[in-house]
């Protein structure tokens, strides 16, 4: 019998090295996040994994794993007592070590396993630890299987069974990036910065960089796990300037920017300026859709309207639909749609065939920039980005707000804007054009201008955006419009950034 896991227990106890500990917030929309030693604690990882291999079993599905973990101080020793975990419900379970997320996905097709357990925090700061799931490849779980998940765990309602069996798979990184380089090399030759921020993917990405005939110059490529620097998130200003400084010093065509798990990238130009995930993905769409007639993409609510208003892309015949932030749902919703590619503002990119697998892995995103490049002969990353259609965008500005109130806070903001639009009203000095509201609400004004509110899915903050194709005063008119309305609940505190 395996005792039900504590919420809280106080470090350096008898209590908390005999029992579990997991906190019930931890389990997310569509991954897990714990701070390790306050929040959950190694027996709680094994109980996660005791609890992961049930809900496997339950949903019929085959109980073989994939496990990995990212290069943080304690992943591994918490990788081993989630393995304990899931060896104990009767999971084999195929372990290929120290791995960026990609790289365990790429194994459930490579092993042909169906499931994934890789333990990363992705970008989180040090003392996160975390779990992206899946059982169904390429797909990940998305809240349903999160909420039966915590159900399980968190009421010790474990089926175990002695069954289980653990294969250890030795340089299992040459094949994947044997996987990724093995197409025709670049034409162009294009200088490169590969920033890492001393994340897991700095064992890799050079590598495949220079194996696709790239000219790679390493920035912060060394595995730190204290991450001297910066935090390797290629959507903090501090990682993006670092490789602006990098790209203008050394004169190369582009910076490629990876996290810390290698499943996003963010893009620096030739003149040093950062682009918005967003824009990278209208430019690669209108790359690709020039090659494929009709092509179908999907795109997450937080990203710019260029998605529909693009000529370049209406004249290619290509279709996108707004969805829900998150990986898992972007993936979950490409795939329904068989889109060519999914793409989510904070760099998660989906290629299906005959780009990718379907899930989002930083390399492929990256070689997909390259090669656009590749197919734009005498014109520099900076053209590309030109030859879009001019908005001004806000970064993502994330106000905090507990994970205990924010889904609550947002589920009022969406009725207020609900209410405005049901009664004639005006945002921003303007009647709403249209609302989307599948994650949250995004807001359209007749002129295209719009923001949203949604909550965030892995940190206990609300998220912010805002844009418009006409002016920066009208940006800034949205987001008075949005910040004033968060402003009657004093539960929402300061952004982490504003424009």
């Amino acid at each position: 019998m395996f005792p039900k896991p504590k919420p809280e227990l106080v470090p350096n106890t008898y209590a908390y090295e005999s029992e579990p500990m997991v906190k019930a917030t931890g389990f997310r929309e569509y991954d897990a996040r714990w701070l390790f030693g306050k929040e959950i604690n190694l027996m709680g990882i094994q109980a996660l994994g005791m609890g992961l291999g049930t809900l496997i079993a339950e949903m019929g599905q085959k109980q073989e794993i994939v496990t990995a973990h990212d290069f943080r101080g304690y992943s591994a020793s918490i990788k081993y007592a989630l393995i304990s975990g899931l060896l104990a419900s009767g999971c084999k379970v195929h372990d290929i070590g120290l791995a960026v997320t990609p790289m365990a996905y790429f194994a459930q097709f490579e092993l042909d396993v169906p499931c994934v357990a890789m333990v990363t925090a992705s970008h989180n700061d040090n003392g996160w630890t975390g779990v992206k799931m899946g059982a169904n490849r390429p797909l990940t779980f998305g809240p349903d299987e999160m909420n039966r998940l915590k159900e399980i765990v968190l009421n010790a309602d474990f089926k175990l069974k002695p069954a289980g069996g653990y294969q250890f798979h030795e340089n299992f990184p040459a094949r994947y990036i044997a996987d990724l380089t093995n197409r025709p090399k670049l034409k162009r030759k294009l200088r490169v910065v590969v920033a890492c921020g001393n994340g897991t993917a700095g064992a890799f990405a050079p590598k495949v960089m220079e194996a696709i005939g790239c000219e790679v110059i390493p920035l912060d490529v060394e595995l730190d796990h204290t991450f001297p620097k910066y935090n390797p998130n290629p959507e903090d200003m501090e990682m993006l300037h670092a490789i602006r400084d990098a790209v203008l010093e050394h004169k190369a065509d582009v910076g490629l920017g990876f996290d810390g798990d290698g499943d996003r990238c963010g893009v620096v130009d030739n003149t040093g300026e950062e682009i918005f995930a967003d824009k990278v993905g209208v430019m690669l769409a209108r790359d690709m859709s020039a090659i494929h007639k009709n092509a179908q993409f999907v795109v997450d609510v937080k990203s710019t309207g260029l998605f529909v208003t693009d000529p370049v892309l209406q004249k290619q015949g290509a279709h996108a639909t707004y969805w829900k932030t998150g990986h898992s749902y972007m993936k979950r919703r490409t795939h329904e749609l068989k889109a060519l590619a999914g793409f989510e503002k904070s760099g998660h990119f989906f290629f299906n065939a005959p780009v990718g697998r379907g899930y989002d892995d930083g390399l492929v995103s990256a070689i997909a920039v390259c090669e656009m490049l590749d197919r734009a002969p005498g014109k520099t990353m900076a053209d590309l980005k030109d030859a879009l259609p001019k908005t001004w965008s806000s970064p993502t500005m994330s106000p905090h707000c507990a994970d205990e109130t924010k889904y609550g806070i947002v589920e009022a903001v969406v009725k207020h804007f609900e209410d405005v639009k049901a009664q004639g009203g005006k945002v921003a000095g303007q009647p709403i054009r249209d609302l989307v509201t599948v994650n949250g609400v995004r807001v359209t004004c007749e002129d295209g201008s719009w923001g949203l509110v949604r909550a965030s899915s892995n940190k206990p903050e609300l998220v912010v955006v805002v844009e418009s194709p006409v002016s920066e005063q009208r940006m800034r008119d949205m987001f008075e419009a949005m910040d004033s309305v968060l402003r009657t609940h004093p539960e929402v505190g300061e952004y982490n950034q504003k424009i």
